[in-house]
Parts: C-alpha cells; sequence; structure tokens
C-alpha cells in the first residue's frame, strides 16, 4: 500500500523529511478496524512529531492521526462497525498514522462519518473535536444539557481560530455559554465572529482591560489553545474565583500553581490520545461523542472547520501541508485527499 513516512526527523524543507514509500497491507484482528483511508487532515501534533531531532528510525514511521475513509475489513472482536461503513476519526499516538492508503484503528475511537459532510469535511474534524469536547465537558464538567443554567455563565477560549478553537466556540455557543474567544489579526477574528463568538479579544493584550470594556470582570471557565507560560498569569487574573481552567498547550517553564489559590480555582489537562494510550475503561466515549458530533452536524449545529484542501495525498503536499501548520498562520483545518 502507499504511505508517507519518515527516518530522521528533519526541517520540513529537506525532501526526505517526509517520502512515499510502499508498505505491506495490513489486517484486521481484535477490535480492529481496517481503513481504506480517503482523506486526512494536518494537526499541530504531526508537526511537533515530525519535527528536528536526532533521533533515527529503523523502519519508515508513519505519521498523521486524522482520517476519513471506508470500513473494508473487520476483526474477530468488533461489533459497532461492518464492511462498508464510512468512519472518521484520530488514531492512536502510539500506533502507526494515517498518512497510509489503508489503516488500522481501534473500533473504540471510531465514529460514524457525518452523512451530510464528504471525506475531506469529516476528515478535518476528528482530533480538534475529540480535544474540544473532552475540554469543555469531561474536564471543565460543563453540563451540554443545562442550557438554562449556561446561559449564566462565560468561557473565554485563547486562540479561537485555530483548529480546536474553531470547533469549541461552536460546542460552547451549543451548550449555551457566553464565548469570548481571542484572536489578533483581522482575518481571524471575522473567522471567530463566523463561528458564533460574542465578544472577540486579542491575546496580545491585557484580558482583564478587555473584559472590562465588555462590562465584565472575569470569567467562569477559560480554555488555553496558545502558550499556556505566556497567559499564565493573566488566566489567573481573569478567572473568577472557583473558576475552571484547562489547557492543552504544556508548559516549558513551572506553572506557580499559587496563584489560584485564592481563588480555590481548578486548573486541569486535556489531552486527547489519554485514552487510547492507556486503553482507559471509558475509551469508547471517544466513539460516542463523534457519533454525537455526526449527528449535530447533520442537524447544522456544529460545522467543518476545513478551510484549505490539497490532492492527493503523497509526500510533496504533506510537506506542504505541515510547512503551512509550521507558520502559525493558518485559519481551521488543512486536509489531502485521495492517494494518487
Amino acid at each position: 500500500m502507499k504511505a508517507v513516512g519518515l527516518l530522521k526527523y528533519l526541517p520540513i524543507e529537506d525532501e526526505e523529511s517526509l517520502f512515499d514509500v510502499e508498505l505491506p497491507k495490513p489486517r484486521a484482528t481484535g477490535r480492529d478496524l481496517l481503513v481504506k483511508v480517503k482523506a486526512v487532515s494536518i494537526n499541530p501534533v504531526d508537526v511537533k512529531v515530525r519535527s528536528p531531532k536526532s533521533k533515527t528510525e529503523e523502519q519508515p514511521k508513519i505519521l498523521g492521526w486524522d482520517a476519513s475513509g471506508v470500513v473494508v475489513e473487520t476483526g474477530e472482536d468488533c461489533h459497532d462497525f461492518q464492511v462498508g461503513d464510512e468512519v472518521y476519526y484520530s488514531g492512536s499516538l502510539i500506533r502507526p498514522g494515517t498518512y497510509s492508503e489503508f489503516h488500522l484503528v481501534d473500533e473504540r475511537i471510531v465514529g460514524k462519518k457525518p452523512h451530510t459532510l464528504t471525506f475531506a469535511e469529516s476528515a478535518a474534524l476528528p482530533l480538534t473535536s475529540i480535544t474540544a469536547w473532552e475540554a469543555l465537558f469531561d474536564r471543565l464538567a460543563i453540563e451540554a444539557s443545562d442550557k438554562e443554567n449556561n446561559k449564566q455563565k462565560t468561557i473565554l477560549i485563547i486562540g479561537g481560530a485555530g483548529g480546536v478553537g474553531s470547533i469549541a466556540i461552536q460546542l460552547a455557543k451549543w451548550a449555551g455559554l457566553t464565548v469570548i474567544a481571542t484572536a489578533s489579526r483581522q482575518s481571524t477574528s471575522d473567522w471567530v465572529k463566523e463561528l458564533g463568538a460574542d465578544f472577540v479579544m486579542n491575546h496580545h493584550h491585557s484580558f482583564q482591560e478587555q473584559l472590562k470594556q465588555h462590562g465584565m470582570e472575569n470569567v467562569d471557565f477559560i480554555l488555553c489553545l496558545n502558550n499556556t507560560d505566556q497567559h499564565w498569569l493573566a488566566m489567573a487574573d481573569a478567572i473568577k474565583p472557583q473558576g475552571m481552567i484547562c489547557s492543552i498547550v504544556e508548559n516549558a517553564q513551572p506553572l506557580d500553581l499559587n496563584v489560584l489559590k485564592n481563588k480555590s480555582a481548578t486548573f486541569v489537562w486535556e489531552f486527547m490520545f489519554t485514552r487510547s494510550m492507556y486503553e482507559t475503561e471509558d475509551m469508547e466515549k471517544q466513539q460516542q461523542l463523534l457519533n454525537q458530533l455526526s449527528e449535530l452536524i447533520d442537524i447544522g449545529v456544529i460545522k467543518t472547520t476545513l478551510k484549505k484542501t490539497l490532492s492527493p495525498i503523497h509526500a510533496e503536499n504533506i510537506r506542504k501541508a505541515h510547512a503551512l501548520v509550521e507558520s502559525g498562520k493558518t485559519i481551521g483545518k488543512i486536509v489531502l485527499e485521495d492517494f494518487a
């Protein structure tokens, strides 16, 4: 089968950073599905894993996590899917990735593809949607069904125009929250407003001063999707007493939790690969949330965040997509579709 892999971790400008390769087609066993991949999307984690380092691989390492496609084989213990099902998912960090014509994935983290979306539109969604969903409804413990109560609540989403932010804004609005999203350019500000943000702030300026301009002293929830170190003290100032902060961006320097003590504020991490890496007892929640997301998409509540599509899926185009993501200026998601 066709695939795109690496042996050395090189700058993306180097043609050997990602290259085309032929690999044996795998077989599905246990609870695995074998999926014929139709489209993949590029996430910051793809870029981070591929980034230059001294390590080398003996066999081609296949990156990529988001995918949409068609089930062509099921393992003997599968019971949620059958051959021919159209699916979308974000795989496991500890298994071969989705830059391959056929891909094995545990059915417990796979959802039914939205009927109203193309494969490309669907591939843009899984990793960012799982991250946003878990951050809001698992880590911050927001009750999506309690919309009347949520109307009194506010959430600040730092980095609203990226992949996760673009979904988090929509999910937070669906849950009934007042959403303040940060953006630093006119294009990103327009994008978060289009997605439903009630207010837009610039994350390069004081949060508290901007909140006051919008008639607010602080917020009930903060979802940090950009530079936890840089925004740490600003988040501590902006959060309400007994409020909750969630971040998906690892810190480079130790975080001073004492700044949250007087407010009895909560800080929690979100990492969407936790369930698949550790095969947690609630691993199947990712299948459930993807299926629920499909329903919300099909009734028009949530829309895809696809902004750019490249075709076909091969090393040259994946390198182009990595370079765009590395620029830090992308809006929404970049997807590649169809193996040449």
